[in-house]
C-alpha cells in the first residue's frame, strides 16, 4: 500500500473525476451486460449467476461443489443457494460422495444437459447486443484477465 501512496502523491495529474475511473467504466458495463442476460435467461428460468453455474457444469462435467466454488470465485454461503434453487429446476442433483460425507458432487440431469442446446441462443444475442467485432471480444477479455490476474496478485 506504501507504494501506491507514493505513486499517487507524485503525480498531481490523478484525476477524481468519475468519469475518468476504470471502475466505474467497469462497473457500467458490468451492469449493463447483466442487464442485457437477464430477459434472455429469463425465458430457461435461469439467473445470470446460475447461468454461469451451468456454463461450467457443461464445460467440466460432475464437480465437487468446493471445486464449482474455486471456478466461479464464489465462496460455499453463495453458491449453495444458487444450487439449491437449480436442484429445484431438475437442473442439476447434489450428492454427497460416499467415499467423504462432506464433499458434495453436482451433476446435470438430463433437463440440465439437454438446456445446453436450447440456450446456445444467448450468447449470439449478447455477441450481437456487445457490437463488437471478434478481435475486440478477444482483445477486451485479455484485458480484463489481465485486469484481474493483476489485482488479485496484488493482494
Amino acid at each position: 500500500m506504501k507504494d501506491a501512496q507514493t505513486n499517487v502523491e507524485q503525480s498531481d495529474e490523478i484525476s477524481l473525476l468519475l468519469e475518468d475511473q476504470l471502475c466505474f467504466a467497469l462497473y457500467a458495463a458490468q451492469r449493463a451486460l447483466t442487464n442485457r442476460y437477464r430477459p434472455l435467461l429469463e425465458q430457461f428460468g435461469l439467473t445470470y449467476p446460475q447461468y454461469l453455474v451451468m456454463l461450467v457444469l457443461w464445460e467440466h462435467g460432475a464437480l465437487p461443489i468446493k471445486k464449482l466454488g474455486t471456478l466461479l470465485e464464489l465462496d460455499y454461503g453463495t453458491l449453495t443457494p444458487l444450487l439449491k434453487r437449480l436442484e429445484a429446476h431438475g437442473l442439476i442433483q447434489r450428492r454427497r460422495q460416499v467415499e467423504d460425507e462432506r464433499s458434495v458432487q453436482i451433476t446435470l440431469t438430463d433437463e440440465g444437459s439437454e438446456l445446453r442446446g436450447r440456450i446456445r441462443v444467448v450468447p449470439a444475442a449478447i455477441a450481437e447486443a456487445a457490437g463488437l467485432t471478434g478481435n475486440e471480444t478477444t482483445d477486451a477479455k485479455t484485458l480484463l484477465e489481465k485486469l484481474h490476474a493483476n489485482i488479485s496478485a496484488s493482494d
